[in-house]
């Protein structure tokens, strides 16, 4: 029989390894959707928000709804892991935000012992009129490198909607990371894509993000923060399409790289379809800033430690 007890206990130190607080994630007050590899161990469903999944051989369906007009007082908590060091995990979810509600997900993904594991995300997302959906998600992988992580998002933002999405890597170790995020929005929208990862050791990190502003007066943002150290390899895709009159878009990517045998690149693509549309991009790869290292190690830090703190501060 399985033994349950042990797997909350499992998966909330987890989380909180990851910066979650797991006193909050079983609540009853809040809407919330806890996995451990493909069980669910917790769901719960608020007035207004509406968590349904269904466990499958190979990880869990999940369908979370937002009732039109609700505004969400509290933080959606969603947290997905496996404790173990071998095994995959895949999470295929919708998400419905109806007409002018508002909502902000809070999701932590942990994975302490890594050693062989698959995280797959297939996530679709539809923002309604007027409404307004953050998703804030923040992984831990433990420290062997042991695991790929591999989320798609394909979002619809409506007339007037907004879309804020923040992916953060930026404890332990990455492992295989191929993210790959598009939107497409409509007349007045909203998207900002914000990413944040901290390579080590031998992680690689590949990210393509692609806003099409396919409405009038669509704006966009894709902002990508990499830093590879010691022989990580980063690659950043950044893609904005213009298609429609006073569409404005804006990629925007600084990668650091430290040590010799780090890698990291940064391709913009831009692409005006109506001549009416703005996009403008900025990328930047360089090294960590040599003042603050040297002011850190002046006040008793190591170079390694100096470095840790400047890099962490920036992501943060």
């Amino acid at each position: 029989m399985f033994d349950y007890s042990k797997e909350f206990e499992a998966i909330a130190r987890a989380y909180e390894a990851s910066g979650g607080n797991p006193g909050s994630l079983f609540s009853k007050e809040f809407a919330s959707f806890v996995v451990s590899h493909h069980k669910i161990l917790f769901q719960n469903s608020i007035p207004g928000v509406l968590i349904s999944g269904q466990e499958t051989p190979t990880g869990v369906t999940a369908k979370i709804i937002v009732e039109p007009g609700t505004i969400v007082k509290n933080p959606v908590h969603l947290c997905y892991g496996i404790i173990p060091a071998e095994g995959i995990q895949e999470i295929v979810s919708e998400f419905e935000i109806g007409d002018g509600a508002r909502v902000y997900f809070l999701a932590h993904c942990s994975f302490p012992n890594a050693i062989k594991v698959k995280h797959v995300m297939d996530a679709k997302i539809h923002v309604g009129k007027k409404a307004e959906m953050t998703y804030s998600e923040t992984h831990y992988h433990g420290e062997d490198g042991g695991i790929e992580v591999l989320p798609v998002t394909k979002a619809i933002v409506d007339e007037g909607g907004q879309l804020k999405s923040e992916f953060k890597l930026i404890k332990g170790t990455v492992g295989l990371l191929r993210l790959d995020y598009e939107a497409s929005l409509k007349g007045n929208a909203l998207c900002e894509f914000d990413t944040k990862v901290y390579g080590k050791r031998d992680d690689r990190v590949f990210v393509k993000e692609s806003l099409f502003l396919n409405g009038e007066n669509s704006r966009g943002l894709a902002k990508t923060r990499v830093v590879a150290t010691d022989r990580c390899i980063s690659e950043v895709i950044s893609e904005a399409v213009g298609n429609a009159p006073n569409a404005r878009g804006h990629v925007d990517c600084v990668e650091i790289v430290k040590g010799r045998q780090a890698r990291a690149s940064a391709i913009p693509k831009l692409l005006v379809v109506d001549d009416r549309a703005k996009l403008t991009h900025e990328a930047a790869i360089g090294t960590v800033d040599k003042k603050q290292v040297e002011t850190l190690m002046a006040r008793g830090l190591d170079e390694n430690e100096a470095v840790d703190v400047v890099v962490k501060g920036m992501l943060r």
